[in-house]
C-alpha cells in the first residue's frame, strides 16, 4: 500500500516528484494540463524524461495522472463531449509517456436525463478513448458523491459502465469522501463489508486501481463533496484503520486530495497521519 497525494505540476511535471517527496509521498498524482481548460499542451521530451528519471531515483511507483473537470461523458452537446473524448485519449497518451499506472476521471453528470438514459454513451465514449490509448494505463472511473445529477454516486452504476465497455483496462479509482457522501458508510467494519461486497458483485474488486483518501466534512449519505483532512471529520482516523485495514485495500495506493492543516493542500501532516495509520492495521509500504 502506497501512500501519495495529489501534488501541483507547476514549472514542469518533472517539479512534481520533489514536491511528492518533501511531504513524504511514496508515489503521486498529477494533472497533466490546467484542471478547468480544455487546452493541451504536449509535453516536451526533456520534461518527460526528467519526470521518469526523477520518479526512479525516488522510488515512486504507482503514479497516476487526473483528468481535467471539464470532461462530462454524460454532456447532451455532442461537441463538449467530442472534447471530453479527446482530452481523456491526451492523458492516457502522457500517461504511457511517462510510465504512469493510469488516468484517473470523473465521469460527469446525466443532466437529468437519467443514468439509463446515458448510459450508451458513456459506454461508447470510453470506448473509444481506449480504442485510441497507447497499451499500457488503465482508465480509472471515480465514484462520485452524488450531488446534482452525477454519473457513478452507486456501485452498480459504475459496474453497468465497466460490463458495457467490457475491456480489461477499465478499472475504478474509489473516493473515501464520496463514497460516504453518497450513504456507504466507511466508519464500521460492518460497513465496510457491505460496502466490499457491493463492489465485488457490481465491478470485481481487480478492478480497483486507486484509492483517493479524503475525510468528509459532512455525514454519511449528504451527497455533497466537501473533502477534510484526515481525522478532522465525519470518517476520522479509526473510520480509516477500518477502511485501511480491510484485505481488498492492501496492495492499492492510497493519494490525499485533502485541503490541508494550513490550506495548501495535502501535506506532509496529512501523509504521516495515514502512514501512521497503515503501521496500526500492520501494513508495509
Amino acid at each position: 500500500m502506497r501512500i501519495g497525494a495529489h501534488v501541483s505540476t507547476s514549472g514542469g511535471i518533472s517539479k512534481a516528484v520533489g514536491r511528492g517527496v518533501e511531504i513524504g509521498c511514496e508515489t503521486v498524482q498529477i494533472f497533466g494540463s490546467a484542471p478547468q481548460a480544455w487546452a493541451f499542451k504536449p509535453v516536451p521530451d526533456s520534461e518527460i524524461e526528467a519526470f521518469r528519471r526523477e520518479a526512479a531515483e525516488a522510488g515512486m511507483e504507482r503514479v497516476y495522472l487526473h483528468a481535467i473537470y471539464l470532461i462530462n461523458l454524460g454532456a447532451p452537446d455532442a461537441a463538449r463531449l467530442e472534447k471530453g473524448i479527446q482530452s481523456l485519449t491526451n492523458y492516457m497518451t502522457l500517461a504511457a509517456a511517462i510510465g504512469a499506472e493510469g488516468v484517473i476521471f470523473h465521469p460527469g453528470s446525466h443532466k437529468g436525463a437519467g443514468f439509463e438514459a446515458i448510459l450508451p454513451q458513456v459506454v461508447d465514449s470510453v470506448s473509444k478513448v481506449l480504442e485510441n490509448s497507447p497499451e499500457g494505463p488503465y482508465l480509472a472511473v471515480e465514484n462520485m458523491a452524488g450531488m446534482g445529477q452525477h454519473i457513478g454516486a452507486r456501485l452498480d452504476e459504475l459496474g453497468q459502465i465497466i460490463q458495457g465497455v467490457d475491456n480489461p483496462r477499465l478499472r475504478v479509482c474509489l473516493d473515501t469522501q464520496h463514497t460516504f457522501a453518497a450513504g456507504y458508510d466507511l466508519t464500521t467494519g460492518q460497513g465496510i463489508e457491505n460496502m466490499i461486497a457491493e463492489f465485488d458483485d457490481a465491478i470485481g474488486l481487480s478492478r480497483l486501481a486507486a484509492v483517493h483518501a479524503n475525510d468528509s466534512k459532512r455525514p454519511c449519505g449528504s451527497g455533497v463533496d466537501r473533502h477534510d483532512n484526515i481525522g478532522e471529520g465525519f470518517i476520522g482516523e479509526d473510520g480509516f484503520a477500518t477502511i485501511m485495514g480491510h484485505p481488498a485495500f492492501a496492495n492499492v495506493p492510497f493519494f490525499l486530495e485533502v485541503p490541508g492543516f494550513e490550506g495548501n493542500g495535502p501535506d506532509h501532516q496529512n501523509v504521516e497521519i495515514l502512514k501512521a495509520i497503515r503501521s496500526r492495521v500492520g501494513l508495509e509500504a
